[in-house]
């Protein structure tokens, strides 16, 4: 397989443009790919001899400005296009790079993988897919925002892209698919939710009913399939969760001299569940459905999150999940005919 390239977004996230900067340099270290920085050529350069870091097989496009959180996201098609997201997703989408990264705008980032990369033939919205820690392991949740409206239809699709995804990158063997839902009975949920179940029944996965969020975040699933209002909203209540167990537990273990002799003991299990729930630890959160690999890295991504946002994207590529997600869709198609994007 020849060398790939990841074209990343140099100014995209809270701690661009030199974390993004240090993580491609790792990457190119770890994972032998070819980094196209996009952005400012001048102010790029500058910082990458101020952080003495290696250029090998690290390149610079440059770009006019970036789009900014509170910019239209419509205009990265046009007014935008040149910015730093603009040329990297213009060298994936001319075949210039095999993959997009960015910390930026999530909603630029969707319109971008959606109209200017494209969907894979048949898809009806691409969807972002945040990893989600468990008790037992991960699982990945569809959709986390990109589609704040839904059609059961869709919700089916995230059911098959999210099993491909955690089948051939998380290497999960037919990983359990679930609907979030406010009961697991089969007559509860709105008309979304019940039409969602009986497409879920006829597709080509593990689906095993509808589950409650506490029963997701106990291991109860490993595709975790709702709207993207919804999924949103769970997504940042997990995360301030999260926050609140850390600052808890830190107040715990240092509220005196007895329980910080006690936090002594646990240091090693703190470390690990830390480590668990560290979102730098992932990547990003691919947008399931693209022609071609788009990961959303975490605004306050850094050099290491960066990094492993490319071997994500590496590994998109080797296993082959486009090509995956397109069969897998196409299985959907009783009646033998091809299903028509939307």
């Amino acid at each position: 397989m020849a060398r790939i390239t990841v074209a990343m977004d140099a100014f995209g996230g809270d701690n661009a443009p030199d974390e993004v900067i240090k993580g491609a340099a790792l990457a190119v270290k770890e994972y032998g790919v070819n980094i196209v920085l996009c952005g400012d050529e001048k102010q790029v350069n500058e910082r990458i001899k101020a952080l003495g870091v290696s250029t090998q097989n690290i390149t610079v496009k440059n770009a006019d400005g970036i789009i900014r959180i509170e910019d239209n996201p419509t205009n990265i098609r046009k007014a935008k296009l040149n910015s730093s997201m603009g040329v990297a997703f213009q060298l994936v989408k001319n075949g210039e790079a095999d993959a997009f990264i960015s910390g930026g705008s999530t909603a630029a980032l969707v319109v971008g993988g959606t109209t200017l990369i494209g969907r894979i033939k048949g898809v009806k919205r691409p969807s972002l897919a945040p990893i989600m820690p468990s008790a037992d392991n991960n699982y990945i949740l569809l959709d986390g925002g990109a589609n704040v409206e839904c059609r059961a239809e869709m919700l089916q699709q995230f059911g098959v892209m999210g099993s491909v995804y955690m089948d051939k990158i998380m290497n999960v063997q037919s990983p359990r698919v679930g609907l979030l839902n406010v009961g697991t009975e089969e007559e509860k949920g709105r008309d979304l939710e019940r039409e969602a179940r009986e497409l879920l029944l006829k597709a080509p996965v593990n689906f095993i009913g509808s589950i409650e969020g506490r029963e997701a975040a106990l291991g109860g699933c490993d595709v975790l399939v709702t709207d993207g209002f919804t999924g949103n909203v769970y997504l940042k209540t997990i995360e301030g969760m999260g926050k609140f167990m850390k600052i808890s537990l830190k107040r715990l273990f240092f509220k005196n001299f007895g329980t910080k002799i006690g936090s002594l003991f646990t240091m090693k299990g703190i470390k690990e569940l830390s480590r668990k729930m560290d979102y730098r630890e992932t990547g990003g959160s691919p947008l399931l459905g693209t022609a071609k690999p788009v990961i959303k890295a975490h605004g306050s991504s850094d050099a290491l999150a960066f990094k492993n946002a490319v071997r994500q994207a590496k590994e998109f590529i080797e296993n082959n999940v486009i090509e995956e997600m397109t069969a897998a869709l196409q299985k959907l198609n009783t009646d033998g005919t091809e299903v028509a994007n939307d």
